[in-house]
């Protein structure tokens, strides 16, 4: 416990699965959260049934909604500490079968919108310090699949944007690091959106198949991860990736 005292965060994607997870394990720790969500609802309920203190509604693709986010949140709690870029969408598709639009699609979601808050946030968390950044990235920025080309190219974008942020922030000595997290399949309603089979159990033991260590991910398995990169536990961890793959990397 109180692992993150004295900490301000901002969860992005936070209604649900891993954004909501992560919010309610680091106020846990002792950080002061807020969540934004692009579905408002969601993101409102989700703040009333954890005890979350603010819930923005926040298109993750656009700058001006970024800087509201951001504003509001150094507004209620007076600083920015940790910023989790979690929101993030996966349309299947190969190279010839995946339209534009949802190439593009993808882009934005997954990709621009960590380049977009980590150029919005860092000039607030620099003033803050220490401060990190944790960037959710996928497995699937290392290892590809062939009906994945949209989501293996924008994940692995975030890999390597986390590094030059990383990079940028030490050679400013702003005091604040930039990690990204890779899991593989976690249990989450995503896993039914892209796992054809007929039921949810039969799409998580499809998956789970594919696991060296038998078994699919938690939400609770990535939380402890953003736990631990939030934290000043990893103060000399910066441009790196944590992989949380159940060995499916290693093969």
């Amino acid at each position: 416990m109180n692992r993150l005292d004295g900490k301000t965060v901002l969860i992005t994607g936070g209604a649900r699965g891993i954004g909501r997870c992560c919010a309610e394990m680091m106020m846990r720790e002792g950080a002061e959260v807020a969540i934004s969500d692009i579905d408002i609802a969601s993101a409102r309920q989700t703040a009333d049934d954890i005890g979350v203190a603010l819930a923005l509604q926040h298109d993750v693709t656009r700058l001006d909604d970024w800087h509201a986010a951001i504003n509001a949140t150094r507004d209620a709690f007076g600083s920015l500490n940790v910023l989790v870029n979690n929101a993030g969408i996966v349309i299947p598709g190969s190279v010839e079968s995946l339209d534009e639009a949802d190439w593009d699609r993808t882009m934005d979601v997954d990709l621009k919108s960590v380049f977009l808050g980590c150029k919005a946030a860092l000039p607030l968390m620099a003033t803050g310090t220490p401060g990190s950044i944790v960037n959710i990235s996928s497995i699937a920025a290392l290892v590809a699949g062939h009906n994945f080309a949209a989501y293996n190219a924008a994940k692995a974008g975030v890999l390597l944007l986390t590094k030059s942020v990383a990079l940028h922030a030490a050679r400013k000595g702003y005091g604040v690091r930039c990690n990204s997290v890779h899991p593989a399949f976690i249990d989450t309603g995503m896993v039914d959106e892209v796992v054809r089979a007929d039921t949810p159990q039969q799409a998580r033991e499809k998956l789970a198949k594919q696991v060296p260590l038998g078994t699919i991910g938690t939400v609770e398995d990535v939380g402890w991860a953003v736990v631990y990169l939030a934290s000043d536990e990893s103060r000399f961890m910066t441009g790196s990736e944590l992989k949380l793959d159940g060995g499916l990397s290693a093969m």
